[in-house]
């Protein structure tokens, strides 16, 4: 690896860290001595990239700096169209749209001797065999939704047709290959929820805030979903001959 790609790979190490990265890591990833990488930060903290930490602590990038757009690395752009490609085929329609154009956006962007990544790209997300049921939500107005903590009434009906009336805390939409799921805090149960979306007979968007933030919520219910998995695993291995 070039010297200025390793610098440039450092700062993005450093941008996704939630926590200080040691200079091993940043070694280890970048398959490079701790000497090397020593020697890179300093180079960065010489040009003014805001890198805050020690050897032996870790290093953080402060908030703020930012780098030109769309410095991406082939496999960078080859994710970028595989998820955007997944996306366009299983997406509710706006975020389907969206892809399409990320996908375009990209394209026009990139250096010329990239572009063939985005337009004769190496990977695949495979076919749509079965088309998702159409939803009666407007999935915009949901994602709107949950990022500004607001509350839902549904009327929905259950695998055997069963109707109830809910209202719900949304939360995270999850997009499977044909069908997505609108994960929520129900009070109706005080407790999570998942509803399918195609199974949602009417909506109301309420203007009344839940009283947590949603992403606290999903920590929550990540974790419940994290403690149901390891106990699953546990009985499974309880039975295994």
């Amino acid at each position: 690896m070039r010297r200025a790609d390793r610098l440039f790979q450092i700062v993005q190490l450093l941008r996704r860290s939630s926590r200080p990265l040691t200079a091993e890591a940043i070694a280890v990833e970048l398959e490079t001595s701790k000497r090397s990488v020593y020697r890179d930060i300093a180079a960065l903290m010489g040009q003014r990239v805001p890198i805050r930490g020690e050897a032996g602590i870790g290093y953080v990038l402060d908030g703020g700096f930012d780098t030109p757009p769309l410095m991406l690395t082939s496999d960078e752009i080859e994710a970028a169209v595989l998820g955007a490609q997944w996306v366009a085929g299983r997406g509710d329609p706006a975020l389907a749209r969206a892809a399409r154009d990320l996908i375009a956006k990209i394209a026009a962007t990139v250096p010329d001797r990239l572009r063939p990544v985005v337009l004769e790209p190496a990977v695949s997300s495979g076919p749509v065999w079965k088309p998702a049921e159409a939803d009666r939500l407007d999935m915009g107005q949901v994602r709107a939704w949950i990022r500004a903590g607001r509350k839902l009434r549904l009327d929905y009906a259950d695998e055997q047709g069963r109707e109830s009336r809910r209202v719900v805390w949304p939360i995270l939409v999850g997009y499977r290959e044909t069908t997505r799921l609108l994960v929520c805090w129900c009070e109706t149960r005080d407790d999570f929820r998942t509803f399918r979306t195609d199974r949602v007979r009417d909506a109301v968007f309420l203007d009344d805030r839940y009283p947590a933030r949603p992403a606290q919520l999903r920590a929550r219910w990540t974790a419940m979903m994290e403690a149901e998995h390891r106990a699953y695993l546990s009985r499974t291995d309880a039975h295994a001959p």
